[in-house]
């Protein structure tokens, strides 16, 4: 069982930048692929942005160019930085960690963006 703890979440004006962390409680971190995830009142929930254990990346469509998603192996920790942000972003917002060799799969409890003037 893997825990994860997301923060950094909050609100934002448009155009504004916010930086959310994943904190995951494992001495295998290393061996994740690690993904932002989110879901909007109404909607389903959609990939924000991956990353492998090899730092390889992808985005959503929607996201790709203004976010950017990173990992901290030494302190078990990805971050999700979102620049330009728009009030379509509204959001809560999920980490989530899926074990590259076992059946894994592991979800944060979430966290609120939103993003309004």
């Amino acid at each position: 069982q893997v825990e994860l703890a997301e923060s950094g979440g909050g609100w934002v004006q448009p155009g504004g930048s916010l930086r959310l962390s994943c904190a995951a409680w494992t001495n295998t971190f290393a061996w994740y692929t690690m993904a932002w995830y989110r879901q909007a009142p109404g909607k389903e929930r959609e990939l924000v942005a991956v990353i492998t254990p090899g730092s390889s990346t992808n985005y959503g469509d929607s996201v790709r160019g203004r976010f950017t998603i990173s990992r901290e192996n030494a302190k078990s920790t990805v971050h999700l930085q979102m620049n330009s942000l728009k009030p379509e972003d509204t959001a809560v917002y999920y980490c989530n960690a899926k074990h590259l060799r076992t059946t894994g799969d592991y979800w944060g409890q979430g966290t609120q963006v939103t993003v309004s003037s």
